[in-house]
């Protein structure tokens, strides 16, 4: 009709209806070899035909350990001890013991974490007989306990002398000592080391007390049970633990060390489920080495080596045996590497090349670094990562080592730093407890992932592999685009 083609009426083809670019497409283009950044990228939504509910977090840490939510908390001084360590397996994930102290005070951190049953509180805060009403109305202040045991030494494994609760210090003077207004031990419901936790439950029950000491044969206090973290800690059904339905955790373990090997054996004994061998740059000779005899001494053992950030790197590694990969080179929030040796890879790209050729090896990558909200573990997972390993999106929770502090502004803050030699030492804001914050970050990646439309990680890194799952670079405005913008005035709270 008036000489003009005939529209079509067929559908459009399904390639042509495609958005963006595939990870390949973006990570390996011959014509733009560029670095990116978690923030230089944005995923394409695709197809939702599930609830957010349906979302399954089960992903890999190591080639034999899975986790029912993908978090690792970093080795560092600032973030991972056992109380950390702790919460991260209750809540699903799995905490890393740093390795800046002696071996023999990391082994007892990794059986603390080992030994710990739901409920029970493997290591109170002890006073002395000693202590005046005015003394422990600081103490309360500093750590938020109500409670105190009364030792002869105020220490854990001393003998057990009485019990300090709140109402007992309440209407006397400051100068008041603990050993006159304390309820004396032999006024107390106590239980003998080694009750399980229902029976010791019911002690409690019977009693109406709200703590129960646990001691030794000697009168010595090992442990405490109180009725309100019972109540809280209830139920973690997510918890990441052994075949022998202990809390899994893992140490690391620094490649450099004169004590490595000797540390390696104290941790395997220990128990330990993992360890992280620490090195910035993580292709050399030393931790090739001890990830042979590491994997010779103890076969079971599962170990994870890095830092690495290409595929040739990747490789030596694998071939030498690590159960895992650690991905990340100078990208830390306190790291300032890339500025001081000019050495290592933005860390969007550096996780799917790795991720590449570990697939290869069937053998799992954690993006270490470069994590510092929900949507950058979703894209880290996007690109090939089966695991995210955080330190400053951690610290500053109430189960981080170290002491809270006041800004000028009021703000309350914990210190956090590098941990290594280029690291900085700065402040992260209180997040309050890991057990709010981590629901918090899992129900952000489910709805990424949802958005994305993928039911579990397996699919999600499914998809990216079959070219499915799209991407966008931002462009500066883009990226300010998809943050606050176009207020007066706001605040912005850190998790609601």
């Amino acid at each position: 009709m008036n000489g003009s083609r005939p529209r079509s009426r067929s559908p459009c083809k399904s390639h042509e209806a495609n958005c963006g670019y595939s990870a390949k497409d973006l990570m390996e283009c011959s014509k733009s070899q560029v670095g990116y950044a978690f923030d230089d990228l944005i995923c394409m939504p695709g197809h939702i035909d599930f609830g957010v509910h349906d979302v399954e977090l089960l992903s890999r840490f190591t080639k034999s350990i899975s986790l029912k939510t993908p978090i690792a908390s970093s080795p560092m001084d600032t973030v991972t001890e056992a109380t950390m360590a702790i919460a991260m397996a209750l809540e699903g994930g799995i905490g890393i013991i740093h390795s800046k102290m002696p071996i023999e005070k990391q082994t007892a951190q990794v059986e603390n974490v080992k030994r710990y049953e739901q409920g029970f509180i493997s290591s109170p805060l002890c006073i002395t007989p000693n202590m005046t009403c005015g003394e422990l109305v600081k103490l309360r202040e500093k750590c938020g306990f109500s409670g105190f045991p009364v030792t002869e030494s105020g220490k854990l494994h001393s003998k057990l002398l009485g019990l300090v609760a709140k109402r007992d210090a309440d209407f006397f003077s400051e100068s008041t000592l603990m050993k006159d207004i304390m309820t004396k031990v032999e006024d107390l419901v106590t239980a003998k080391e080694g009750i399980g936790l229902r029976e010791a439950n019911q002690i409690l029950s019977d009693s109406k007390k709200g703590k129960l000491p646990i001691v030794n044969a000697a009168g010595e206090i090992v442990g405490l049970l109180a009725r309100k973290d019972l109540i809280k800690n209830q139920d973690f059904p997510a918890a990441s633990k052994d075949l022998n339905k202990s809390l899994r955790v893992a140490a690391a373990v620094n490649v450099l060390a004169d004590d490595r090997k000797e540390r390696v054996k104290a941790l395997a004994n220990a128990g330990v489920d993992a360890i992280v061998f620490d090195n910035r740059q993580g292709d050399n000779e030393d931790q090739l080495e001890i990830i042979r005899w590491t994997k010779k001494e103890f076969p079971k053992m599962q170990v994870i080596g890095g830092n690495v950030v290409t595929r040739r790197q990747a490789k030596n590694l694998l071939d030498a045996g690590v159960d895992a990969l650690r991905v990340g080179m100078g990208i830390s929030s306190v790291s300032t590497a890339h500025k001081d040796r000019g050495c290592g890879r933005a860390q969007a790209s550096a996780v799917y090349n790795v991720a590449k050729i570990a697939r290869c090896y069937n053998v799992p990558v954690i993006a270490d670094g470069g994590i510092s909200s929900p949507g950058h573990i979703v894209k880290a997972l996007c690109l090939g990562a089966e695991a995210v390993m955080c330190g400053s999106l951690l610290a500053g929770t109430e189960e981080s080592p170290g002491e809270y502090f006041y800004a000028d502004s009021g703000t309350r803050l914990k210190a956090y730093s590098g941990i290594a030699s280029s690291g900085v030492r700065g402040a992260v804001q209180d997040k309050g407890s890991l057990h709010k914050y981590m629901p918090y970050l899992n129900q952000g990646v489910r709805h990424g992932m949802q958005d994305i439309g993928a039911k579990s990680v397996p699919d999600l890194i499914d998809k990216m592999v079959s070219e499915q799952l799209r991407f966008e670079l931002r462009s500066s405005a883009a990226q300010r685009e998809g943050g606050v913008h176009g207020l007066h005035s706001f605040e912005r709270k850190l998790f609601a």
